[in-house]
């Protein structure tokens, strides 16, 4: 049973919303931070870069409280301001590609440890930590952990109804994109699609693992150190975005290598040749169309690669995953990547950037081999999570990717 409930959220004001919510921090150069600090004072990177106040680059311990500090002058000048009444947030997002709608709620930390929420990949102890150390400081948090659930045709009913009225946010952002927010604070509507949710025998992390694991470390400390603990305090819950799995997007992450470990071009295609058919496709871009089949790009050339399966054996879902049989077959045995999160030499570009970036980049001597693959789907993904598993670091690009400073949780 999927605990995940209404809150009252700190907002922005109707007519500063456009200026104030921003795209991920890491999505900007550091060009377009700058611009943003010097010409807009509204926006949230004012926040989360509480050191250009000061002309001065601050870290850990310090920024923590610098961040909290801006976040309250924004409350003090109006810029900010919280519901007084629990809400959901039904936020959606029309790009030239793609239109995405959800529900912000707020979700139970316990569910995160009860596997309730489920996952499918590993998360890295002092991330957790100093992330947890991060909203302990701050109060705060306003990155939602996107979460799919399966469709509800009573969540879709709801939906549709209250985005026949009026939006309370309506805004276009530098990028053309559409955002689109409606409050849904009504108790019929509220205890409906809560009670829909508490259905659920589980819903998936799609994107924010560690953000999940702070929020769970975060309330397991805050009510070991309350001798009132409820249950209910503000600390039990993480801001989240609830999308049904039929609105997610997967993409695939390419994967780009410096060198080919000491082989020549003929000594690897002969060793590939073992475990794959291999195909020579000639300079026209080409993308594998099913699944076990792989993109190569090497000295100018496009490859297919065709897993043999008469050498391949599958014995189970993590065995049936395109990147795990990349790793297990390429990476790791031939090119001697080991370690596919810290080994400098291994690269990776999302599929939304097509064959073409990966072409780019080897061209331009960047690199010396490129692979590309099919996006996993969503049941691959809960297959893998429904199983306790792990898959491949970097094995999905999921969107949509959220903005900050749109709805705000505090603690």
């Amino acid at each position: 049973m999927a605990k995940i409930i209404p809150f009252k959220a700190v907002r922005p004001s109707r007519d500063k919303v456009g200026l104030v919510a921003t795209r991920p921090f890491q999505d900007y150069s550091v060009e377009e931070v700058t611009f943003q600090l010097e010409h807009n004072p509204f926006s949230f990177l004012h926040i989360i870069n509480p050191g250009y106040k000061f002309q001065k680059e601050i870290t850990g311990s310090e920024r923590f409280q610098l961040v909290k500090n801006r976040y309250l002058e924004f409350k003090e000048e109006g810029v900010f301001i919280q519901d007084e009444s629990p809400a959901y947030y039904i936020y959606k997002t029309i790009s030239r590609n793609q239109t995405y709608c959800g529900i912000i709620a707020a979700t139970c930390a316990d569910d995160y440890e009860n596997d309730v929420i489920r996952k499918h990949e590993d998360t890295i102890s002092h991330r957790e930590q100093l992330f947890k150390d991060y909203l302990k400081t701050v109060g705060f948090n306003t990155e939602p952990v996107l979460l799919t659930y399966p469709d509800s045709e009573v969540i879709n009913r709801i939906t549709s109804e209250v985005m026949a009225e009026r939006a309370e946010y309506e805004f276009t952002s530098l990028n053309r994109d559409t955002h689109y927010l409606w409050v849904v604070n009504d108790p019929e509507r509220t205890s409906k699609i809560k009670a829909e949710f508490e259905k659920m025998e589980a819903v998936y992390i799609a994107d924010g693992h560690h953000r999940s694991a702070s929020s769970w470390l975060l309330a397991k400390e805050s009510r070991e150190k309350n001798p009132n603990h409820t249950g209910e305090e503000p600390y039990n819950y993480f801001l989240s975005y609830m999308i049904a799995e039929s609105n997610l997007q997967l993409y695939e992450f390419n994967r780009l290598i410096t060198d080919l470990n000491g082989l020549s071009k003929k000594e690897f295609l002969m060793q590939l040749d073992e475990w794959f058919r291999i195909e020579n496709r000639g300079t026209e871009l080409y993308k594998p169309s099913k699944k076990h089949h792989f993109s190569m790009y090497l000295d100018g050339e496009f490859y297919s690669l065709y897993l043999r399966k008469t050498n391949y054996e599958f014995t189970g879902p993590l065995s049936e995953l395109d990147p795990y049989i990349l790793f297990i077959r390429i990476l790791k045995p031939l090119l001697g990547i080991e370690d596919l999160k810290n080994d400098r030499r291994i690269s990776y570009l999302p599929g939304r950037n097509e064959s073409f970036e990966v072409k780019k980049a080897v061209d331009e001597g960047l690199y010396a081999v490129g692979f590309g693959m099919l996006p996993l789907t969503v049941d691959e993904i809960k297959k893998i999570a429904d199983q306790g598993l792990t898959m491949p670091p970097k094995s999905t690009c999921i969107e949509p990717k959220l903005r900050s400073g749109l709805t705000v949780y505090e603690f």
